[in-house]
């Protein structure tokens, strides 16, 4: 692990995130892409003729298909996504599918107008890991009017494994990209060396032993102490804030490396967040020895999040915990305590289930 540290709003020091220690890499859409229909403007990121947005540079997730009312994505299986258990957060695949489920409503929109998304909902089925080779999403519109669009996706594994289905609401706008923050802006050229999912992995990853041996609520404690930093904590940018018993809060850079083409920081990168917190929360209550995975999330994008300094906070907490299955809700907050964003989820637990077997939720409800 990095040897780097970092203070934020008097913190204890830990690791410092990719995000924080080099400026972003990656280009947001100009006025020049004014005259484009979403299809054109989709089928240029795919030919590469336009660059790719900061978060694409940072994570390696990319279009792969745009035609009228479908559109694909692939991100690599990089090891940066893994928990501190080595298995994939489940907001992993909610950060991949949010871009084709926008893509796909983008598609049938003409020049001059944006689509952003306003709810992503994303029920779990397998979870992935480093074996998974690429998390791919394929999506397509199922309806669309001129001010809303609705659409779905499968997201499956290299292998061709149900990983989650997904749904997405989108507000269709007529607007134009917005510029990063001057700050970002100015630093957004850089690029020495491999892209960050790209580099020798960091972070903390723990055997069975550790699992075994520790409760929920003191890992979570490790995590908030800055003592337990995953490694999909240090590529995103997340840290430890607080943790008790049934709530957790996490925060996250608003780096520029977050933003999408439009300039905002990428609702797929919100999700993340709002998935740590939620299964560190329901994490807090479970024994040693106890396996638990996300079955579903739901998550409503209330404002947008420019790139800028400071972070996010999203605070999570369990509002029902039954023997397998825990209900967890999360609000995100900006620096001015405005809420971005509202989520919600359920969490399956497995007393007795060593990390080392990965959770697929399918097989836990077969008949039998």
């Amino acid at each position: 692990m990095s040897a780097e540290t970092h203070s934020i709003a008097g913190v204890a020091d830990g690791p410092v995130p990719i995000v924080l220690r080099e400026p972003p890499r990656g280009s947001v859409l100009g006025p020049e892409v004014r005259e484009k229909s979403g299809l054109e403007m989709l089928r240029a990121f795919i030919d590469r003729t336009l660059p790719d947005p900061p978060a694409a540079r940072l994570t390696g997730l990319r279009l792969s298909e745009a035609g009228i009312g479908v559109a694909s994505a692939s991100m690599p299986a990089s090891v940066w996504w893994q928990s501190g258990a080595g298995v994939f957060l489940a907001g992993t695949i909610a950060f991949v599918a949010d871009l084709p489920l926008s893509c796909a409503v983008l598609t049938g929109v003409p020049a001059g107008v944006a689509v952003a998304s306003s709810e992503l909902s994303v029920s779990f089925v397998r979870g992935a890991t480093i074996r998974s080779n690429s998390i791919n999403g394929r999506a397509r519109l199922v309806h669309s009017t001129r001010s809303l669009g609705l659409s779905e996706a499968t997201i499956e594994d290299g292998r061709g494994r149900l990983l989650g289905h997904a749904t997405s609401r989108c507000v269709i706008f007529r607007g134009e990209p917005r510029p990063l923050a001057p700050h970002v802006a100015a630093m957004a050229s850089s690029s020495d060396g491999p892209d960050p999912y790209l580099r020798e992995v960091e972070g903390d990853v723990f055997g069975q032993d550790y699992w075994d041996a520790t409760p929920g609520i003191e890992v979570m404690r490790q995590t908030a102490a800055g003592r337990f930093n995953p490694p999909v904590f240090l590529l995103m940018g997340m840290r430890g804030v607080a943790a008790s018993e049934g709530t957790v809060t996490i925060g996250m850079a608003m780096s520029g490396w977050l933003a999408n083409a439009f300039g905002v920081v990428y609702g797929g990168a919100l999700a993340v967040l709002a998935d740590a917190a939620m299964t560190l929360a329901a994490g807090s209550t479970v024994p040693a020895a106890t396996a638990f995975s996300p079955l579903d999330m739901k998550i409503y994008f209330l404002r947008p999040v420019v790139p800028t300094e400071g972070e996010l906070l999203a605070r999570a907490r369990v509002i029902h915990r039954g023997r397998t299955i825990a209900v967890v809700t999360c609000e995100i907050v900006d620096p001015a305590s405005r809420l971005v964003a509202q989520a919600s989820g359920s969490v399956l637990v497995l007393p007795g289930r060593p990390w080392e077997r990965p959770v697929h939720v399918a097989e836990e409800f077969t008949p039998g």
